[in-house]
């Protein structure tokens, strides 16, 4: 989705030589490549605690190899000003925090499920979006802030608290009408597509309500929009103007959400793959487009979750219809 960043005049893809960090380049080569291989062979005598033990090791070794491959660009585009953007690629980090975060949820969630969490539970997926947001947050903070590449004011985060309430309610007003396009959309698709399951387990409950409305209108928002936005358009616009930005952000978020739409089914599993990334472009676009206009952090943060909010109460009022 995004092009390797050319290195200074003579240093090839495979070279160390004239690195600034050659010692995390060569980390994040092997332990990327070493890690994806181990994952390979483990999902292939998958069954076997031996795969599962594989597995988990597979994925540590990829989570630091992205994770120094992630750093070394960061130091090796620190030291060029000629670039507008001088930080790693979103996508790097983005492929960084998803293979960490699974090793994360690999360590808590399983202790906790063998005590008795129930893996489809609303609590469950609230805790696997924490772990999910603490990563995104301590991936930026070590790989964007750190090296000053940006700040938490370019984010859109050091905002005016009366301009910050301002920006959330703007943002509130305009999930109404966006809603209802992606429901539109999402309508017209379902006559040629399977859709795509909601990610958040149905409850008939008020505790489960309450954990879904935690995990969509607080916990997913704050986070996805920080990444997101914050830190990947903020990148993108810097380096290739807004416009461009906006939409690379767009087909960037619905991308990382198409990734859970796994299924045993390759057609079945396509199809709501497709439906999702298309129907969450409208969304995407305008969470990008308001972002930038706003130059606040607040504002799509109460698109996103104003927008995942409604949903969810409606799901609620008709699991409760259903069992009632």
């Amino acid at each position: 989705m995004e092009p390797p960043a050319a290195g200074p005049p003579g240093l090839s893809t495979f070279s160390l030589e004239g690195r600034a960090a050659p010692a995390l380049y060569l980390i994040g080569w092997v332990g990327s490549v070493l890690g994806l291989g181990i994952v390979g062979v483990a999902l292939l005598a998958a069954g076997t605690v031996a795969a599962a033990l594989l597995f988990l090791i597979g994925l540590l070794l990829l989570g630091v190899g992205l994770l120094a491959a992630s750093g070394s660009q960061a130091i090796e585009r620190g030291r060029r000003p000629e670039l507008a953007y001088r930080g790693p690629s979103p996508v790097l980090a983005f492929f960084t925090v998803f293979a960490i975060t699974l090793v994360l949820f690999v360590v808590v969630l399983a202790p906790l499920t063998a005590l008795g969490l129930e893996p489809t539970a609303p609590l469950a997926t609230t805790i696997s979006l924490l772990i999910t947001a603490a990563v995104y947050v301590g991936v930026i903070r070590l790989l964007v802030v750190g090296p000053g590449a940006l700040s938490w004011a370019d984010m859109g985060l050091r905002v005016p608290a009366g301009a910050a309430l301002a920006d959330l309610t703007v943002g509130a007003l305009l999930a109404v009408p966006v809603l209802v396009v992606t429901l539109l959309l999402s309508g017209l698709l379902s006559t040629f597509l399977q859709p795509a399951p909601s990610p958040l387990p149905s409850t008939p409950d008020v505790p489960g309500l309450v954990a879904n409305l935690l995990s969509a209108a607080v916990i997913a928002p704050i986070s996805e929009e920080l990444f997101f936005r914050g830190f990947a358009t903020t990148a993108w616009a810097k380096a290739l103007g807004s416009w461009a930005a906006i939409v690379r952000g767009a087909l960037f978020f619905a991308f990382a959400h198409v990734i859970a739409q796994l299924d045993p089914s390759f057609a079945e599993g396509a199809q709501r793959a497709l439906f999702s990334f298309v129907a969450l472009l409208p969304v995407g676009l305008t969470l990008g487009w308001l972002f930038l206009a706003r130059r606040s952090l607040y504002a799509p943060i109460g698109l996103h979750a104003t927008f995942n909010a409604i949903q969810v109460l409606l799901a609620f009022a008709i699991a409760a219809g259903t069992t009632g």
